[in-house]
């Protein structure tokens, strides 16, 4: 039996594909390559080319492949731009999904492992954020992973399609290999910006606050490894294939480094200067952002191996220095 990827040609899907491989799986990958990279799908893997709001692609894909189970990532994920294009958000976001729910139910498809976010959170009451807490988003992008976490509640109902939601929180890093790392485009990931800053291709950092009620007056996040992430969804697959109940996790080392801590761990893996300075706030940023993921090292046996933020920040600067200008197919 398969498993299908969609959107494994994106950052986190890529390296999720690339870890399914090596466990042994067999893999097909959707993605429509508006931000994904064709370079960054492992070459085991099947590839088909389109979107999942298209039911026809979808009722295609599936009647050519036996998929058991879909781990699902196919989804837009930027907070500015979904405060701007809110329906944009809520037409890929939900409105795929529920397609895709449609053409699973359709072929008797009844696990699916699905990325959410800390995003549906909002603004935390209390620190670390528990499963349990609260879910009031403070942008639409969080809002429509909520509905998506909803729908699929109702799915699980209805129609006994067993789900598995992970809330990550800030992903980072790369494959230790060098082999596939981060590239959007454009970046708005902290991480991989104070990088090209590091290496020259961007002029300099802009911080948005530093006003927030936290240590240093930044934003503070909880920062998690691509590959303990992508080992994660392996073990969620497996947590339904023994017959488990739908659920829900946080993925997060339960650590919280301010932005300026992070730049300053940067400039020391990197041994560059990186300068910086502090804008305005950004609208529908929450000031500070800590998983509680013991949930998921219980239940699902999750052990992350990247717990110093400045080993993450290394696999990615070995990324950012063997592929400066990315994968390479876009300006």
């Amino acid at each position: 039996m398969t498993i299908a990827v969609l959107g494994g040609a994106g950052y986190i899907g890529s390296h999720t594909v690339a870890q399914l491989v090596r466990a042994g799986e067999d893999v097909v990958v959707l993605d429509n390559l508006i931000t994904g990279h064709r370079q960054a799908v492992d070459p085991k893997a099947r590839f088909y080319q389109g979107d999942i709001r298209d039911y026809k692609f979808l009722s295609s894909v599936f009647s050519q492949e036996k998929i058991e189970g879909i781990i699902h990532f196919a989804a837009f994920s930027i907070v500015p731009e979904s405060m701007k294009d809110p329906l944009k958000y809520f037409d890929n976001n939900t409105g795929g999904l529920i397609t895709l729910l449609e053409a699973m139910h359709q072929f008797g498809i009844n696990k699916i492992v699905f990325s959410s976010t800390a995003a549906t959170y909002g603004e935390p009451k209390s620190i670390p954020i528990k499963e349990t807490d609260p879910q009031v988003p403070t942008n639409p992008y969080g809002e429509s992973k909520l509905a998506m976490e909803k729908i699929m509640h109702w799915s699980d109902v209805a129609y006994g399609i067993k789900f598995v939601a992970l809330r990550y929180f800030n992903v980072a890093g790369a494959m230790p290999d060098g082999s596939i790392g981060e590239d959007h485009h454009p970046e708005t990931h902290l991480i991989p910006i104070i990088l090209q800053v590091a290496a020259g291709t961007r002029t300099g950092l802009q911080i948005f606050g530093d006003d927030y009620p936290t240590k240093d007056g930044t934003n503070v996040r909880d920062y998690v490894h691509v590959v303990d992430l992508a080992d994660a969804h392996i073990l969620a697959l497996k947590y339904l294939r023994e017959g488990h109940d739908s659920n829900a996790f946080n993925l997060g080392s339960a650590t919280g480094f301010s932005n300026l801590e992070i730049l300053n761990a940067a400039r020391k893996v990197t041994g560059k200067e990186i300068p910086a300075k502090i804008g305005p706030r950004r609208a529908g940023d929450p000031s500070t952002l800590i998983a509680a993921s013991d949930k998921a090292r219980e239940i699902l046996g999750w052990q992350p191996k990247y717990d110093d933020v400045e080993k993450v920040i290394e696999t990615a600067w070995n990324w950012h220095e063997s592929h400066p200008k990315g994968y390479g197919d876009r300006a």
